[in-house]
């Protein structure tokens, strides 16, 4: 990924932190002719042996046949915008602000056991307000849902994040930037926003 300098994102735990809080990933792999990519939500573990992302797609998908030696890209987008070039102090273009993460690694099977864990994982982590837990559940029927899914870990080898935040424009620039973005109201404008200003304080 093409990064500039003064956006690119080096802190390790402001990474993790960014990919936790954005799990729904683009895992894109090279069949031999083209890439071909699956959107599935993914959980992302620290160990001291590093980081290691977990997920499970279709055992019908045929993206699964193109795992082995070959190094995967995830690809985590966090919030994006238009900015204005009315914002600005002198006369310039429009531009897009974001926040992304390229997570490379090399794909592997989970099965059995491991795989039962890190569903039962994502179960209790997107039901933390509910007793809804794959335990519960009768076990013969998810031993055969689980048959129709392919488990896999990536075993993380490198990150590349790009928080493209205006850190070209000034001071003034950036806080008025900032503060045309919350008038919008949207999602994506308010946390590019908030990300602008807190940068701006380091």
């Amino acid at each position: 990924m093409y990064i500039p300098k003064y956006y690119r994102e080096e802190d390790s735990q402001a990474l993790l932190t960014f990919l936790k809080q954005n799990n729904f990933a683009a895992l894109v792999t090279f069949d031999g002719e083209k890439p071909i990519a699956t959107h599935i939500p993914v959980e992302i573990v620290e160990s001291e042996n590093g980081w290691t992302i977990y997920g499970h797609l279709s055992r019908a998908n045929e993206q699964k046949n193109t795992f082995g030696e070959q190094e995967a890209l995830l690809i985590f987008q966090g919030p994006h915008t238009y900015i204005s070039a009315r914002w600005y102090t002198n006369v310039a273009v429009p531009t897009w602000d974001y926040m992304i993460v390229h997570v490379y690694g090399k794909v592997r099977e989970i099965q059995g056991d491991e795989l039962y864990s890190v569903l039962s994982r994502l179960v209790k982590n997107h039901e933390s307000n509910s007793s809804y837990r794959l335990e519960e559940l009768p076990q013969d029927m998810v031993q055969r849902e689980m048959k129709g899914i392919f488990g896999f870990a990536v075993d993380v080898t490198r990150v590349e994040g790009s928080n493209k935040l205006s850190q070209a424009k000034t001071e003034e620039e950036r806080e008025n930037i900032a503060g045309e973005l919350e008038k919008r109201g949207d999602e994506n404008s308010q946390e590019i926003a908030q990300a602008i200003r807190k940068r701006s304080k380091k």
